[in-house]
């Protein structure tokens, strides 16, 4: 069915009010995880390094689960582009379901799996390293199902435009991981478990903000009632949009988790480095993530009031943005460097891997970074999730993974080859993905009644 193109414009004032909040939310979460890892690190060193082993599992649930809410919510921001609340809101419920339902099952893989994931995945460990990890991995895995929750409630609110309430739910859930944090470990002089325990009650505590604000009076996309049956229509959109985008996103973390068998060889002194450099890392990507966001809620309008053009025009305008924002936070990044390295209280070696590495991530990141990771987007908002999946985990294997083990493991390179072969992974991606947005096959993939 052909869809009435409908005329939608964002302003730069409602392009401000929704991306200011987006790179506040970010950063927010990016700065408490630095400060997770700088109180841990008061533990030892080898506290940081198993709190950084199974921290790489949890990213992965952490994404996962914001991936597959974000695609499933771009369905309900096409309904809010056609001009149809009552749909918007029926597919949040939904969506909310469905979050709910995947995330226990997923509660249930994870602690089967326990075993296999500390004993197996992260290969030969230190014995401390390892008691440490099993005592985080118990407590955090529990929070699982507040996490997914919390996701398809934040997502929605983006959809709508209304990132505000993401972010001060967000400033709510990292103000009581951090307060916990330090109470348990500094005054309680508790270990792992002073981190792991405040990020189970914050995640609860956010998951029941969503449930909360998502029912208030007035929002263009409301969930008056919260339901326990399945639409078939909008669970197989939601599969069609949202599962190619969580399975990219997975596959992503899943590579990063495998190559942790890599780094953990290297010794503890790689290990720490590695989880220094991700740490750092994300603070440098804080404003492409953010912008990435702001692109799924432009764009799933757009696509809905069928307008493509301007689908094009305000990825193209959010993208300069990315680059700019993206320069300040390296610079940023890179002149606290000093600073931060000691706050990580880690050895002389450790230290000289990690910088080299952020200096690396820094400078790749400004030159190439917004075009493989912000750009596909705009794909995945428009329905486009089952290219932007293939290419992503076809590059992550063979590239990341594949090539990372080869310089890191076989050619000697240690831990920076492994990131090395990251920035060919982004090199490859933009290589499918840029001319994949130049063309016209990815606007023939939004709803269809």
């Amino acid at each position: 069915m052909e869809i009435r193109q409908i005329d939608i414009d964002f302003s730069k004032q409602d392009l401000r009010r929704l991306i200011v909040p987006l790179v506040i939310e970010q950063l927010l979460a990016i700065t408490v995880g630095l400060f997770d890892s700088v109180m841990v690190s008061q533990v030892g060193e080898a506290a940081i390094s198993a709190v950084s082993l199974v921290d790489t599992v949890n990213v992965l649930l952490v994404n996962a689960f914001a991936a597959l809410a974000t695609g499933g919510a771009a369905i309900a921001g096409q309904y809010l582009g056609r001009r149809e609340p009552e749909k918007a809101s029926h597919s949040g419920a939904q969506l909310l379901l469905f979050m709910g339902e995947v995330s226990l099952l997923i509660t249930l893989l994870f602690y089967l799996g326990r075993g296999f994931v500390l004993g197996t995945v992260f290969g030969q460990v230190e014995p401390d390293v390892a008691a440490y990890a099993n005592t985080y991995y118990l407590i955090v895995e529990s929070s699982t199902p507040f996490l997914a929750v919390y996701s398809a409630g934040a997502a929605l609110f983006r959809v709508m435009g209304n990132s505000k309430v993401s972010m001060w739910v967000s400033l709510w859930m990292n103000a009581i991981n951090a307060a916990g944090n330090a109470l348990l470990i500094f005054v309680f002089h508790m270990g792992v478990e002073g981190v792991a325990i405040p990020t189970l009650v914050s995640r609860l505590a956010a998951a029941a903000a969503m449930v909360v604000l998502l029912r208030r009076p007035g929002l263009p996309l409301r969930v008056e009632r919260f339901t326990l049956h399945h639409d078939g229509y909008v669970v197989r959109n939601i599969l069609r949009f949202g599962v190619p985008n969580g399975l990219e996103s997975s596959m992503f973390q899943l590579g990063k988790i495998l190559l942790l068998s890599t780094v953990s060889v290297l010794g503890t002194a790689s290990v720490a480095a590695n989880a220094i450099g991700n740490n750092l890392a994300s603070f440098q990507c804080v404003a492409g993530n953010a912008l990435g966001l702001a692109i799924v809620t432009v764009v799933s309008r757009c696509i809905g009031a069928g307008n493509y053009e301007k689908a094009r025009f305000y990825t193209k305008k959010l993208i300069q943005s990315t680059y700019l924002y993206m320069a300040f936070f390296v610079a940023v990044t890179l002149f606290s460097l000093p600073l931060m390295l000691q706050l990580y209280n880690v050895s002389a070696e450790a230290e000289g891997y990690a910088r080299q590495i952020v200096w690396m991530h820094g400078v790749m990141g400004i030159l190439i970074w917004p075009l493989s990771f912000t750009l596909p987007q705009a794909l995945r908002a428009a329905g486009d999730t089952r290219f932007t999946m293939a290419v992503s985990t076809g590059s992550m294997w063979t590239m990341r993974v594949g090539f990372g083990i080869l310089l890191g493991k076989y050619l000697d390179f240690g831990v920076i080859g492994i990131w090395m072969a990251m920035f060919v992974d982004w090199l490859l991606r933009i290589a499918f993905f840029l001319p994949r947005f130049l063309g016209r096959k990815w606007e023939a993939m939004g709803l269809r009644d």
